[in-house]
């Protein structure tokens, strides 16, 4: 099986050279494989779209679902530049930890983060994956999602992390309409007790919400008092790394969450 998945990464860095198309036989010499092999691997990868087999040469090509990674990859390496100042400055004007995430299927994934310079502070290593259902940054993601994803979101069951956890699915819907309609989101003790967090969107150019910035704190000095303090300057930051990433909020913005 390993050896198999190897081949197949293989074969796939052999259309880096950025040729047309390149044939079985070529590509069988390349790898130093046999042709049956080959075909096989090459089936494999049209039928998931990585590649696609040009009907006038007969050769191979990168297909659709490779461009699409590779824009993906493009996104998280744009927004690590441009979040990565704002994340400087909204850590010094709150003094609290405040990272970027995303959303990965259920789960908010942690793509860039600033820890706070206070004693008693959150540690959230880059890379940690968490319920999106009860942070603040998956709440801010689930509401500017389209309504079919909502609702298949909010069709699975949730887990309950804490008493105060949202489970119910027309709850949590009420709640991400709050959120699209405030511009942020706030959890507090949903995950973890004693954590409260803030949220904001990030936009790409076309205005489509494609991450979230957020600042968390132990709730005994994040009470409600500073979290409504901070959300401006929260989503400030969050249209600061939008405009950075070549949103114009002047033009509008393409609502996918209608």
């Amino acid at each position: 099986m390993l050896s198999t998945v190897s081949n197949a990464a293989r074969l796939l860095k052999e259309f880096r050279s950025r040729e047309a198309s390149i044939g079985v036989s070529e590509l069988a010499r390349r790898l130093g494989l046999g042709k049956s092999g080959v075909h096989r691997l090459l089936t494999t990868l049209v039928a998931e779209g990585l590649l696609e087999r040009d009907p006038q040469t007969g050769g191979y090509r990168l297909g659709i679902v490779m461009f699409e990674l590779g824009e993906a990859v493009k996104v998280h390496l744009d927004l690590h530049a441009a979040a990565g100042p704002v994340l400087a400055q909204l850590r010094e004007q709150t003094g609290e930890s405040s990272q970027v995430g995303v959303l990965d299927g259920v789960e908010v994934v942690y793509v860039d983060r600033l820890e706070s310079a206070h004693s008693l502070r959150l540690f959230t290593e880059t890379g940690r994956r968490v319920p999106a259902h009860c942070t603040s940054s998956g709440k801010v993601l689930l509401a500017h999602q389209s309504e079919p994803e909502r609702e298949a979101f909010l069709a699975r069951p949730l887990p309950r992390l804490t008493p105060h956890t949202i489970v119910e699915p027309d709850a949590l819907r009420d709640e991400l309409t709050t959120v699209r309609a405030r511009g942020w989101a706030e959890a507090v003790d949903e995950r973890e007790i004693g954590v409260a967090s803030l949220a904001a969107p990030i936009r790409d150019v076309h205005g489509d919400v494609v991450a979230a910035i957020s600042i968390g704190a132990p709730v005994a000095r994040f009470g409600a008092v500073p979290r409504r303090r901070h959300a401006p300057a929260l989503v400030e930051a969050g249209e600061a790394i939008s405009r950075r990433l070549g949103w114009n909020p002047e033009s509008g913005v393409r609502s996918r969450d209608a």
